[in-house]
């Protein structure tokens, strides 16, 4: 018999006042993945994450983490997981270590096994060396591995990571994943990330993409990039790009879109009609890029506009 999954939510829904935040979701975990939820500001990950954290209970349906009810059985959610939320959680004050035996103390370790749970971690993430160090001389990627090692002192079975890597640089980024990629391996933790970053987003082994409190698509990165079916075909016109459309529908038997100004298009075979394109329509195409599917275009595919076009500002009005 398969072992439960470590997160599962149904049909789950929330709402600010009027307003709904989460539409019916539903999606899976399975134990030792990480999984990512991708969306614009506004989307309703946030939403999702403190749900799934205890911070808020949902109007309808049901979460569960780690076999927990988020609802019905908080302290124990609690207990099972490890969060690392977007705004730093560190006292600047305090050394690396001293950040970790207090974290540990809230969750009852003392004494030998304290000591050797942050031995692990800060050799795990490459501390060793700045355990001694103030949290305010580090820099904001090492900052980050002590926020790591925070969440997990208690050995959790879930860790929940809000918008890891914003506000950090693209080198910065890279560390972090390595570092967690090598937490999952010797950890066996299931980890559960929001993120706006596409290329982030790519490196998950399994994604929940959100827009307007919806799930749109989920699936593996390049399981949902295959769902396009072939080439992406953008087109830019300096003249009427309705018209455009048009004449590429009923001379191609297509259905392009329009997106910002742009005529696009998904054909199997994108490359090799271009080329009939510009012998057919040579006046009214100024430009023309062929290229394989990216989860923007995924996005595109599902809700007819660009990721992150028209955002709200967050979650909450």
């Amino acid at each position: 018999m398969s072992a439960a999954p470590a997160i599962e939510v149904n049909d789950l829904v929330f709402r600010y006042g009027d307003r709904t935040a989460l539409d019916k979701i539903s999606f899976s975990v399975e134990r030792g993945e990480i999984f990512g939820l991708l969306g614009p500001n506004g989307g309703g990950k946030t939403t999702l994450f403190r749900i799934l954290s205890t911070l808020l209970s949902p109007a309808a349906g049901s979460a569960k983490v780690a076999g927990f009810n988020v609802s019905e059985q908080p302290l124990d959610v609690r207990k099972s997981i490890g969060v690392v939320f977007q705004n730093q959680s560190l006292d600047r004050r305090l050394t690396a270590l001293e950040n970790l035996i207090h974290q540990g103390h809230l969750y009852g370790l003392r004494g030998a096994a304290l000591d050797a749970r942050i031995d692990s971690l800060l050799q795990r993430l490459g501390l060793e060396d700045r355990r001694n160090d103030a949290v305010d001389t580090l820099s904001g990627g090492l900052k980050r591995r002590v926020e790591l090692a925070k969440g997990l002192i208690h050995n959790p079975a879930v860790l929940l990571l809000d918008e890891p890597s914003t506000g950090v640089d693209p080198g910065t980024r890279l560390d972090f994943w390595e570092y967690l990629q090598l937490l999952r391996r010797h950890e066996g933790i299931t980890v559960l990330l929001t993120t706006h970053l596409l290329e982030e987003a790519d490196k998950c082994d399994r994604l929940a993409i959100l827009d307007k409190g919806s799930l749109v698509a989920e699936g593996t990165p390049r399981g949902l990039k295959q769902q396009i079916g072939g080439d992406v075909v953008v087109i830019l016109t300096s003249r009427d790009s309705n018209k455009l459309s048009g004449e590429i529908s009923q001379q191609f038997e297509l259905e392009p879109t329009i997106v910002n100004g742009s005529v696009r298009f998904e054909h199997p075979k994108g490359a090799e009609l271009v080329a009939r394109l510009m012998q057919a329509l040579p006046d009214q195409i100024d430009s023309v890029t062929v290229s394989h599917p990216a989860l923007e275009d995924v996005f595109i595919h599902m809700t007819g506009r660009r990721f992150g076009e028209g955002e709200q500002a967050g979650d909450q009005p």
